[in-house]
């Protein structure tokens, strides 16, 4: 039994799901843009297991992106990311990070959510994290453990 028991935990260990944040950004909100961001992100593999819509105070944006405090472009992020209703989500599946910047792109990649959803530079629909440790303190920073329901 005690060699089952481990082989079980070494197996759930092996196979453990990945989390990573993303936000839907208030110009993709605004446009009714979440069921088909969302639908792009679960045909890429990933499953929503945690979502909340939010208006973020100043503060909180501030401190949400405040890695970029020092940049030319962090007053206006600040005050787009505030202008109105995010949705946030906790994504789970195997390479979560990687497999949701993938799906994310960029402006230049046809088929991703940037350049379909996109349509500048700040006005780029999504955010996601971008390593394992930034998905666990972004996630951390919108939810409770109990708030995030794998399945």
């Amino acid at each position: 039994m005690r060699i089952i028991a481990l082989f079980l935990a070494i197996a759930s260990f092996a196979f453990a799901e990945e989390q990573t944040l993303s936000i839907i950004k208030p110009d993709a909100v605004e446009h009714h843009k979440i069921g088909e961001i969302t639908e792009y992100l679960e045909n890429g593999g990933l499953k929503v297991v945690a979502t909340k819509m939010v208006r973020l105070t100043t503060e909180q944006a501030k401190a949400f992106y405040a890695v970029h405090k020092d940049k030319a472009f962090y007053a206006d992020l600040v005050k787009f990311m505030t202008s109105g209703p995010v949705l946030v989500q906790v994504l789970e599946g195997s390479d979560a990070v990687a497999v949701n910047r993938q799906i994310i792109g960029s402006a230049s990649e046809p088929g991703t959510i940037r350049a379909d959803f996109g349509t500048d530079v700040q006005r780029n629909a999504v955010h996601g994290s971008d390593s394992v440790d930034n998905a666990k303190k972004e996630i951390a920073f919108f939810f409770k453990t109990e708030e995030i329901f794998s399945y």
